[in-house]
């Protein structure tokens, strides 16, 4: 059986925001139809806000926090534990007391279970904020950037750009293509949709793995609207 697996953020909904109603009921008519997986940088709380309840739960498994902490309706599958060590936490503090991008909103760096998520803007932007940021990096590539020095610096971590404004970092290896774990050798028949499949994106890896293990397809997608034309086409 065909095993479909979708990124959220900039794939099922608008970057941090709730997903489209119409879609909702298309989308959660396909969930029941089909077996479906999310894979999402972003904690439970934040995903259940985006895409409501009753879709988390009709999907198979959701993998939060980049497949570190993972649910099957309410009951927790399994967590990873992960502590950012002092020196990787200082270099961030640097790069946010060194950024020339004029907005703070606070809580710039998050720890989640199994990863931490960074933020020159901040995790109480509002929507306005995040679109300041979005347009701001788009022309010099910060995240990019310091995710490049990160790598280069602490090679045993990985940092990968996620979202709008963050970059999550985690121990090598413990990003979205750790999922496949769960999934069986003779099983894989997988069908990926996600926003950032660049090579500084969060779902590369994933995209790699399944890729180059011939697991099946990825495809890249610009947003929601596209994921529900390729569905309505009937990809297999």
């Amino acid at each position: 059986m065909l095993k479909f697996i979708f990124d959220i953020d900039g794939t099922l909904t608008p970057s941090r925001r709730k997903i489209d109603l119409e879609f909702l009921q298309f989308f959660y008519d396909f969930v029941l139809e089909n077996e479906v997986y999310l894979v999402t940088g972003s904690d439970r709380d934040k995903t259940i806000e985006q895409i409501g309840l009753s879709l988390y739960s009709a999907c198979k498994r959701v993998y939060n926090c980049a497949g570190n902490d993972v649910y099957e309706g309410d009951i927790r599958y399994y967590q990873t534990e992960f502590e950012l060590p002092k020196e990787c936490r200082n270099f961030l503090q640097d790069e946010l007391d060194y950024s020339v991008f004029p907005i703070r909103t606070g809580t710039h760096i998050e720890d989640r279970p199994g990863c931490v998520n960074f933020s020159i803007l901040g995790r109480g932007a509002t929507f306005v904020e995040r679109d300041e940021y979005r347009k701001w990096d788009q022309d010099r590539d910060e995240r990019v950037d310091i995710a490049t020095r990160f790598n280069d610096r602490f090679p045993d971590l990985y940092a990968f750009v996620g979202g709008e404004t963050g970059i999550d970092i985690s121990v090598k290896g413990a990003d979205k293509s750790q999922i496949l774990r769960d999934f069986k050798e003779g099983e894989m028949d997988i069908r990926f949709f996600g926003d950032r499949m660049d090579e500084y994106g969060n779902d590369y890896p994933l995209m790699r793995a399944i890729n180059d293990n011939n697991y099946g397809y990825s495809f890249q997608v610009k947003d929601y609207n596209e994921v529900w034309s390729m569905l309505k086409m009937g990809i297999r």
